[in-house]
């Protein structure tokens, strides 16, 4: 993650701490540390795996919850619920993107969509200020479509 964005979501938390009364804890500025060097979707325990192997810094769940609902508050932080799992991103500079997840793996991908973009911009909601979006787009990977059709292949000859 670029550093100038590291920096900002930093000096917001500090504020945000400070404004409110808050304990400028280490364990908050591991977390949000380690969820601004991710690129990627994590769950509470592959964050908390990082935290514990990579960085040495062990927190327990309950720490874990409650800074990533923080962050949450604070827009640092977005939570999807993807097919039977909760993961979550850091989202400061990246507000409105599109998934696709594959319903057989549950592999998760971000695709950029510029059609997308232009009509969600354009969409006049009454009484409603937009901030952001996800778009999720259900489907099955070309890794598991792949599989399938060597599936039935196998099935078939077997049958002749």
């Amino acid at each position: 993650m670029k550093e100038n964005v590291k920096a900002t979501v930093r000096n917001i938390l500090t504020s945000y701490l400070e404004q409110n009364h808050l304990r400028k804890t280490p364990e908050r500025f591991a977390i949000l540390d380690a969820v601004y060097d991710s690129n990627e979707h994590f769950t509470l325990e592959e964050l908390g795996e990082k935290l514990n192997e990579k960085e040495r810094f062990p927190v327990s769940r309950a720490t874990l919850y409650n800074t990533l609902k923080l962050f949450m508050e604070l827009r640092l932080v977005i939570r999807h619920r993807f097919q039977g799992s909760t993961k979550y991103e850091a989202c400061y500079d990246n507000n409105s993107h599109c998934h696709q997840i594959c319903t057989v793996c549950g592999k998760v991908s971000e695709f950029k969509s510029v059609k997308i973009n232009d009509a969600i911009s354009a969409l006049h909601l009454k009484r409603f200020r937009k901030d952001g979006f996800s778009l999720y787009v259900y489907g099955i990977c070309s890794t598991c479509q792949a599989k399938i059709t060597r599936q039935l292949s196998k099935r078939n000859q077997s049958k002749q």
